[in-house]
């Protein structure tokens, strides 16, 4: 008893340290975004003795949060929206339909986990030059689908792999086409695949700066991280200001990470294993 009672506490300290680190940052942002400029310039370690709204309320409005914001939320849901629909479509085929070249096909989409976004950033930048994408939601959103779609495809080939062929088998003899198939069956069979791999992409392109840095250069059209980072150059004086920013962006992360918990853990584990 004794022992085990010393494994958990061995196990325990450590992750009580790290949660520690890691909620102790968002404290801190909260209670510098809480005070005056005076306050933080005379002690910015000490903790406010009131809250005080008035830094965030600047920076959703006059800063210009709030455009960021709706840029996000736009941006991020139809990426994740084109996600879903080519991910789910490429999944099933490759995993129940199978044709000349898929196996190969799979293998593409594997090595294309592999590639760093820096190796083929500077030859995405001018085709979207070319194409006149730059500056330009579609441009940023097929970005994110080009990025994240290969990691898609393999978590929803890996789950769609352990759907019975028997199902599949019993919809086309009912009379379901291929797309019947997929639309009536997969679909739904599919969807808690679905949701987890959904949130996993929300929050790679909510979390996004570098795609969205070199894509959307001007300030009417940046996403919510991108503007963050412009504030510490902007409010380097105001420091407040900039932690209120900063916290606009972390809540929404912070909400889906409370809320969606075991939907990103599936979504992890989602192609660990193969039926």
């Amino acid at each position: 008893m004794s022992g085990t009672r010393l494994t958990r506490w061995v196990a325990a300290i450590p992750m009580a340290a790290l949660a520690l680190a890691t909620i102790y940052p968002l404290v801190f942002t909260t209670n510098v975004a809480m005070k005056t400029r005076r306050e933080y310039v005379l002690d910015r370690f000490s903790l406010t003795d009131s809250l005080r709204w008035d830094n965030i309320v600047k920076a959703w409005t006059s800063v210009g949060m709030s455009r960021y914001f709706l840029n996000s939320v736009v941006v991020v849901a139809c990426s994740v929206a084109l996600l879903l629909l080519l991910g789910s479509m490429a999944g099933f085929a490759l995993a129940r339909l199978r044709f000349r070249g898929s196996s190969l096909l799979f293998l593409g989409i594997l090595a294309a986990l592999f590639i760093p976004f820096q190796v083929i950033m500077v030859p995405l930048a001018r085709i979207m030059a070319d194409t006149g994408l730059i500056d330009t939601y579609p441009g940023l959103i097929l970005a994110y689908v080009a990025q994240f779609l290969p990691f898609t495809i393999f978590l929803l080939t890996s789950y769609y792999s352990t759907v019975p062929p028997d199902i599949i088998d019993a919809a086309r003899i009912d009379g379901n086409s291929v797309y019947g198939v997929y639309w009536r069956i997969m679909l739904p069979i599919g969807a808690p695949a679905l949701l987890s791999v959904g949130v996993l992409n929300a929050l790679f392109c909510w979390n996004d700066v570098l795609i969205s840095l070199l894509l959307m250069p001007s300030a009417e059209h940046r996403t919510l991280m991108v503007g963050v980072t412009s504030l510490r150059g902007q409010y380097s004086d105001d420091i407040p200001t900039f932690a209120s920013g900063v916290l606009i962006a972390a809540v929404p992360v912070l909400v889906a990470y409370l809320f969606l918990q075991r939907q990103i853990a599936d979504g992890v584990t989602a192609g660990s294993t193969k039926g």
